[in-house]
């Protein structure tokens, strides 16, 4: 029978420091809060040069495990939800900006998520929760006008509606999702005056809320989804 391929493959310096540092982070040497040891401390331990521990390190910034500032020790980072989608903002980024079929993958994507997000807040929603939805809505009424602030605004009242689900998961993937398509939010919604039809639609989705009618937010959230997707424009096709 044929061997099969089992070369060893040679590991660059500061992949091998990563998963040392790593390990004191997950083996509980060093808590969320903790400073991290000094370059200096780290090259006498590890016996490496100043290179190879501050690339490591930047992976481990980039993996949300320490915070780095200019002139100032690292310190240890607790991981969340939110930093894990905030590793692939880059990468998601470069994606929709060369392909514009993965901006139309990802509304499709949103479309799909934020129908069972909706149809979970129909059922879960308390007093507290309500609330939130009103104040994020009365936000985006008092930023007609302004595009920023109200595009902001629209951001909350979905990533709210998401966070009614006690899932911090996705919390993090409402934002995440819509951060990523905020760069293609033309400025159609402002200037034809269809910031008047998201308000009603807002607004409506929030009654079927509070109504406590999955069927009802859901199908709010389609009518929403379905006439607000093409405010979502690739900047080769807007050009084209």
């Amino acid at each position: 029978m044929p061997l099969t391929d089992q070369r060893i493959v040679r590991r660059k310096l500061s992949d091998e420091v990563f998963d040392r540092l790593k390990a004191l982070i997950t083996g509980g040497e060093l808590q969320p809060g903790d400073p991290f040891p000094s370059e200096r401390e780290l090259m006498d331990r590890l016996g490496v040069g100043r290179p190879a521990i501050r690339e490591a390190m930047q992976q481990l910034s980039i993996f949300g495990l320490l915070t780095i500032s200019h002139g100032e020790r690292a310190r240890v980072r607790q991981p969340t939800a939110k930093s894990i989608f905030q590793q692939v903002d880059d990468a998601a980024s470069v994606l929709l900006s060369s392909s514009p079929a993965s901006l139309e993958h990802l509304k499709e994507a949103r479309r799909f998520f934020e129908l069972g997000m909706v149809r979970q807040a129909a059922q879960k929603a308390d007093a507290q929760a309500v609330t939130g939805l009103q104040e994020a809505l009365a936000r985006q009424r008092a930023s007609l006008g302004d595009a920023d602030a109200f595009i902001n605004a629209d951001m909350l009242f979905h990533t709210r509606i998401a966070a009614i689900s006690g899932n911090p998961l996705f919390e993090a993937m409402s934002e995440a999702m819509l951060g990523w398509l905020k760069q293609y939010h033309t400025d159609l919604l402002i200037w034809t005056g269809k910031e008047n039809y998201t308000l009603s639609e807002h607004e409506d989705i929030l009654n079927r809320i509070i109504a406590h009618d999955p069927d009802g937010a859901e199908q709010a959230m389609v009518r929403h989804l379905d006439r607000s997707a093409s405010l979502y424009v690739h900047q080769t096709v807007a050009s084209a």
